[in-house]
């Protein structure tokens, strides 16, 4: 399953979105992609999980949670 990630810090790096994933299980695929709005740099990215039930798992246990000090936003892509 495919997670979309929004409200990334620019500086939140894929190794670290990998770690923070890899908590609630395997992770196959992680990319962070970032552009320029309002003159501020924002970040999103995807993170791939083969078990639909670990992405559910992990959607449902980061919502909302802090990462490089934004507030994650999650949702099934």
């Amino acid at each position: 399953m495919n997670i979309y990630v929004r409200n990334l810090s620019p500086k939140t790096s894929r190794s670290e979105l990998l770690r923070c994933f890899r908590k609630h299980g395997d992770v196959t695929d992680v990319t962070i992609s970032t552009w320029k709005v309002e003159g501020q740099t924002r970040a999103s990215g995807s993170v791939e999980m083969p078990s639909k039930e670990q992405a559910l798992a992990a959607v449902a246990a980061l919502q909302g949670q802090e990462l490089g000090g934004n507030l994650l936003r999650l949702q099934e892509a």
